[in-house]
């Protein structure tokens, strides 16, 4: 059934566009504004494709646009699913299974995240070089298609090492400080507490977040390189003095910004 919801929904994008995007970008909180940069694009919602759930969440629009960034040809997904709106770990990986389906080779995924390294500060952005998952559940979990690919994929170098250097590369050029990071993942969607962030550092998350998780396993389990890219929107409960507030990162989103469409465009470029 899985298969031919997502032959469906390809069936009903490719009658939309004319383009044929290798390298796809999935936009986080905050950073919907690369999309007024794409040439020729083509905007659909959410509401309007078989079988996609809906956004619900302040500063995910809910749109997939197709265009030219770069004169190269891109999908981006502007607003992600999550799993705590309620959404089941197939749910929100759906769009990813798509990707695939409609060619996709390289997925740049970014996201706010809230810093358990004291050493990050609000702004920074974060490469994701690893993660772990404390989300409680896993969207490989039930019925295996073989044409996803292994029902037991390696995780080993899910975060591309060669992409990694790209992006190093790319902000070093233009002058944007980066760092290196272990993203811990949590479900959501209350902030955690200090003693909970003190238990995520000392086993070896850098930063935390509610999403990218699942949807790196999913493209990794595709053959789909993947990039993640975050921003740090606020310091963690017991780091930060400061209660912590969806306003805040959405915020600290609008000023990460730049950077990060500097870097997403120039990454893009070079592919």
């Amino acid at each position: 059934m899985l298969l031919n919801q997502l032959q469906r929904t390809k069936n009903f994008i490719r009658n939309k566009i004319k383009a044929n995007p290798k390298i796809a970008v999935i936009l986080g909180s905050g950073l919907g504004n690369i999309q007024n940069q794409l040439k020729n694009s083509v905007s659909i919602p959410y509401k309007k494709i078989p079988y996609f759930k809906q956004s619900t969440v302040q500063g995910h629009n809910g749109q997939l646009f197709f265009g030219k960034l770069n004169s190269v040809d891109i999908m981006l997904m502007s607003g992600r699913l999550h799993y705590y709106e309620g959404y089941s770990m197939q749910d929100i990986t759906y769009p990813v299974r798509l990707m695939k389906l409609l060619g996709i080779e390289k997925l740049i995924v970014t996201c706010a995240v809230g810093a358990i390294n004291k050493k990050y500060n609000m702004g920074d952005i974060v490469v994701i070089k690893d993660h772990i998952n404390f989300m409680g559940n896993n969207p490989l979990i039930g019925k295996h298609y073989n044409e996803f690919g292994d029902r037991f994929p390696d995780m080993t170098n899910i975060y591309d090492k060669t992409e990694i250097n790209k992006i190093s590369k790319i902000a070093k050029k233009n002058k944007i400080a980066v760092q290196k990071g272990i993203y811990f993942a949590v479900s959501g969607p209350s902030y955690e507490t200090p003693a909970e962030i003190n238990a995520y550092r000392k086993l070896g998350g850098d930063v935390v977040g509610m999403s990218l998780v699942p949807e790196a396993i999913v493209a990794n389990q595709m053959k789909i390189k993947v990039t993640a890219l975050t921003y740090v929107s606020n310091k963690a409960s017991g780091i930060s003095k400061k209660s912590l507030t969806h306003k805040e990162v959405l915020k600290a989103g609008k000023k990460a910004a730049v950077s990060m469409e500097k870097i997403i465009t120039n990454f893009v470029k070079e592919f």
